[in-house]
Parts: C-alpha cells; sequence; structure tokens
C-alpha cells in the first residue's frame, strides 16, 4: 500500500473512533509508527487528510450503493439492504463527525453536501420510482418531496440536541427513521412484503 492510502486508511479509523476535531497531525503520525516529517511531506495539513479520507470513503460509498440497488430483487428489498449497510457504517462513525466537519472542515462538508445533494438523492428517488412501478410503493408519492426527506433523515440522526449521543446511538436512530419511511410510503403488498424480510408476522 503506497504512503498516501496507508495514511488516509489510518487517519479514518481514528476519526471513526475518535472524532475528527479530537485528532491532530501527532496522533495521525504517531498511529502508523511514522515521523511528522514524512507526513507532512504526504499532506500539507489535517485538512488535506480530511479531504482524503472523505473522497475515498465517499467512492467507496457510491460503489457499493450501486451494487447493493443492482442485485436486489425489488425496491423494499434495495431500501431494507442499503438501510442495513448504513447501520453497519454508522455503527462505527463518531457521533461527532457531522459537526466537525461542518464547523471546521468546510472543504470535505462541502464534497459531503453535494454529495448528498446529487448522488444519494438521485440514489433514493430511483427507489421510490423503481418501488412504485412495481406496485409496492403508493402510486401517489410526491417523489421529490419525500427524497429529499429521507436525504435530510440521514443527518438528523446525528443532531445531538434531538438526539443526544448518550441516550440514542445513530443506528438506533437510523433504524426507526428507515423503518417509518419505508412503511409510509408502502402499498399494502410493499408491507406485507417488509414483513417478510423482516420475519414479521402481525395480524391483517
Amino acid at each position: 500500500m503506497e504512503t498516501k492510502d496507508r495514511i488516509l486508511t489510518r487517519a479514518a479509523a481514528l476519526f471513526m473512533r475518535n472524532g475528527i476535531k479530537s485528532v491532530s497531525m501527532d496522533d495521525i503520525a504517531t498511529d502508523l509508527g511514522m515521523s511528522k516529517k514524512t507526513l507532512y511531506k504526504t499532506f500539507t495539513n489535517k485538512d488535506e487528510i480530511v479531504l482524503g479520507v472523505m473522497t475515498t470513503h465517499l467512492c467507496n460509498a457510491q460503489g457499493e450503493c450501486a451494487r447493493v440497488a443492482s442485485h436486489a430483487a425489488d425496491a423494499v428489498q434495495e431500501m431494507l439492504t442499503i438501510s442495513a449497510w448504513a447501520d453497519q457504517q454508522f455503527s462505527n462513525i463518531h457521533p461527532s463527525i457531522f459537526h466537525d466537519l461542518r464547523k471546521y472542515y468546510p472543504a470535505a462538508w462541502k464534497l459531503l453536501s453535494e454529495h448528498k445533494g446529487t448522488f444519494i438523492l438521485d440514489q433514493i428517488s430511483k427507489n421510490l420510482r423503481r418501488g412504485i412501478a412495481e406496485g409496492l410503493f403508493r402510486a401517489d408519492l410526491d417523489v421529490e418531496v419525500l427524497a429529499r426527506l429521507n436525504l435530510a433523515q440521514i443527518e438528523l440522526a446525528f443532531d445531538p440536541d434531538l438526539y443526544p449521543p448518550a441516550q440514542f446511538a445513530p443506528v438506533r436512530v437510523n433504524k426507526v427513521f428507515d423503518e417509518h419511511f419505508l412503511l409510509g410510503v408502502a402499498t399494502l403488498k410493499g408491507h406485507r412484503l417488509f414483513n417478510k424480510y423482516q420475519h414479521i408476522t402481525e395480524e391483517e
């Protein structure tokens, strides 16, 4: 693995575990067993590392989301699989990540915001339209409004004022959001399919 990739991989792990703001260049160099001179030869400052980590993460996330969508048997399975994948991602993220990005790392935050406003929004919209075409989501859905609502929920799960992390793990909040959203857009056929995938038995 090249030096640049090694740095980004280890820095990402430190950011996920401890938050971004609390991790220094010294911490990254120490974790890598690398001199600060070598670290600064590769990256001028921490902002560059944060931006590099974000770029790599978003590229990988896009590939995974596209793979899941192409393999899902239907729109309900697609949404549930993406949700499970996101929960796995969120389970390893420090609660302060979004706050740190927004306040201290504008370039990385801009990149994330653009990713959300283009790729993720498009994926959600395509899933909703797929579900409508399959008869699993209601035909009268306002896709543009609902796609943005679903998008906003991602960041909302990490809002420390609304959901204090000591009381509400982001994975717990995100799971409730996703299930509530899915059942809200589903037809009776879609609801039954949701129950089948989740192994839920309920009286009609």
